[in-house]
């Protein structure tokens, strides 16, 4: 072919002829997209970022890895189509367009990392430790799990430390502003004293009864508010630690064990130690030092003469499980009473402890109140294998041939049936039913057919729901004589609603025009009360959008309010804000809360910019390809 070719270019006709097929080719190819070629991208490159590149290749790693940390979470499959409605793909796609601009923006700082300090790094992170020490197993183990090899994952480890180290540099001393701080101060800690009485629906009179045209047409106008839903008859199964745990079998000693263990956490705080810690590298000078601090010197002042950092020896108030190392812990927490705790040879040096203050546990549930909810918890915990079995026994049921109730019958499991739910939870009457696995099951159910063979549904405990569709109630349109009733009931709440609004409207103007609160109660024989330290903040005698009522008028002001029983009539009478103090504790903790969203706006402008100087260019197509969805599918 290549030799015709040769051959008819060599007069003018065949160079004419060649040229014309040569530009159909080019034409082609730029209306089918092959374009992308001549525009720079290739088919392995899904982002340019100035002179590095996304490839689809690690898009496709990085995007796996996080769909399979989401199914883990959610104890379920989830689809690529999922996951691009959610903008996990965008998401990906720009974590790792960032991470190429900060890799270029560092190499041009000159910022650099050894593998010696790469791998110390990675020694001190206690993602890679067992019992305070670094352990190579686990670490290889973390490594193949997020799909590198060692060494790979050793130069992706050192590329994150030094992104780290430039947006470090980028936050570094950023604080958020006083003003700010005051504002949200001031948010939070205005206080309102609110004068209220609640008007009945009783006080907008008995509503008109609706004549039947009236109804029809309030029927015709709102139709699809009384649409029938959607019904499913199911066939569950549940195989799952709750269901199967047998509380009566465990002990109390077992639960008591238990209890000791977790209460510090659970039941309330563990005991705290305030200590003061020296480091020596010669046991002659660590017992010096412990007898000149059995003798009466003070450890800080000791701290002072041998020249060691205040932040290096105060360690504050702290937990037995805060020591790197058990032992010094062990130590510290031997003590019955403040003092100074024996010596402990650790691999950094000698250790000298002293206990400043101990600051007990407390217990907020005793075992007798606990004991119930940590046999469960036991229980549950025994039945794992058990569910294993019945899963793998079950599943070799219907691999045989037999229906779901068959397979559940030979396993000894109970087969449960749910006559009609809807996709919300609630059957025909409108009344919620227990569904195993909630609303996970639900949508695997809806998502199904009659005779389908459906995969299993993971509880939250570690189980397995499995399904079958017997029957479907398709959703209609229910008649008017189906629901008279109920649009005459929704028809006289809506009018008597609207009714009270009208009356409550009528108070509130009667108010602003001087009439005293209480004498608008008294004409209707209600009582005024008087709410008092209202703030911004759920409280049990009003509701969220009550309380944003109350804030919605100035001091002295009037209004109304939608509440259960009626509605709420109320006047301001007053409001009150607390000095600000930018070094009080409350300004702090504010300051600390806000600071990392200031940080990371900073963050989000700089890499803005930095992706823009850089020309960021994305190949759509490669995008669709490498997730597994087209046009048609957004």
């Amino acid at each position: 072919m290549l030799e015709g070719l040769r051959v008819a270019s060599q007069n003018w006709i065949g160079r004419a002829i060649m040229a014309v097929v040569m530009g159909v080719i080019v034409i082609s190819f730029a209306i089918w997209g092959v374009g992308d070629v001549f525009r720079g991208f290739t088919a392995q490159r899904l982002a340019r970022v100035g002179a590095g590149e996304v490839t689809v290749d690690q898009f496709r790693t990085a995007f796996q890895n996080d769909l399979r940390r989401v199914q883990q979470k959610m104890r379920r499959a989830v689809t690529a189509e999922e996951a691009h409605r959610a903008g996990m793909d965008l998401q990906v796609l720009e974590r790792l367009i960032t991470d190429v601009a900060l890799d270029q923006k560092a190499r041009n700082l000159g910022l650099a990392s050894s593998d010696e300090t790469t791998q110390r790094i990675i020694a001190n992170e206690k993602a890679f430790q067992t019992n305070g020490a670094f352990d190579a197993d686990k670490f290889k183990a973390i490594a193949r799990d997020a799909g590198y090899t060692e060494r790979g994952f050793l130069a992706d480890q050192k590329a994150a430390y030094l992104r780290k180290a430039l947006t470090d540099i980028v936050i570094a001393g950023v604080e958020p502003p006083k003003l700010m701080v005051e504002a949200i101060h001031r948010f939070r800690n205005e206080a309102r004293s609110v004068d209220y009485f609640v008007l009945p629906v009783s006080a907008a009179g008995d509503a008109q009864k609706p004549s039947e045209e009236e109804l029809k047409k309030y029927f015709q106008d709102r139709e699809q508010t009384f649409r029938a839903k959607e019904y499913r008859k199911l066939t569950v199964v549940e195989a799952s630690p709750s269901t199967i745990a047998k509380v009566a079998d465990v002990s109390d000693d077992d639960a008591r064990k238990l209890y000791d263990d977790v209460k510090g956490k659970r039941y309330g705080t563990p005991e705290k130690r305030e200590v003061r810690q020296l480091v020596f590298k010669s046991d002659a000078e660590a017992q010096d030092a412990v007898a000149k601090l059995k003798g009466g010197a003070d450890i800080d002042a000791l701290a002072a003469e041998l020249k060691r950092n205040p932040k290096d020896v105060d360690l504050g108030l702290v937990e037995k499980r805060d020591f790197g190392d058990a032992k010094v812990g062990d130590a510290v927490f031997a003590l019955p009473q403040p003092g100074v705790a024996e010596p402990v040879t650790t691999a950094f040096g000698t250790v000298i402890s002293v206990v400043k203050k101990i600051s007990p546990a407390v217990t907020t549930k005793t075992f007798d109140q606990a004991k119930t909810e940590l046999k469960a918890e036991i229980a549950t915990q025994r039945a794992g294998p058990q569910v294993s079995k019945l899963h793998d026994a079950i599943e070799d049921q219907r691999a045989a041939g037999k229906t779901l109730a068959e397979a559940a019958a030979a396993a000894g499991v109970q087969t449960r049936v749910i006559d009609g739910v809807d996709d919300a939870g609630r059957g025909k009457d409108g009344k919620a039913i227990e569904v195993p696995a909630g609303a996970d099951l639900l949508k695997a159910a809806f998502a199904s057919d009659i005779g389908v063979d459906n995969e299993t549904v993971a509880t939250r405990d570690g189980g397995h729901v499995w399904f079958e569709v017997n029957a479907i109630e398709p959703a209609r349109q229910k008649t008017f004589e189906e629901v008279k009733d109920s649009v005459a009931e929704t028809m006289r709440a809506e009018n008597a609603q609207k009714a009270l609004s009208a009356k409550a409207d009528e108070i509130v103007a009667k108010i602003k025009g001087g009439q005293s609160i209480e004498d608008a109660a008294k004409a209707l024989k209600l009582e005024v009360k008087r709410a008092t330290e209202v703030k911004r903040a759920q409280r049990p005698d009003f509701t969220v959008n009550t309380i944003v009522q109350f804030f919605d008028v100035p001091p002295g002001g009037a209004g109304s309010a939608t509440v259960d029983n009626g509605r709420l009539i109320f006047v301001v009478k007053d409001a009150q804000t607390p000095p600000f103090d930018p070094n009080s504790v409350e300004s702090k903790i504010i300051a600390d809360q806000l600071k990392p969203a200031v940080q990371n706006d900073l963050l989000e402008q700089y890499v803005g910019g930095l992706e823009k100087a850089l020309n960021v260019e994305i190949n759509q197509k490669a995008l669709e390809a490498a997730v597994g969805v087209g046009k048609e599918e957004q």
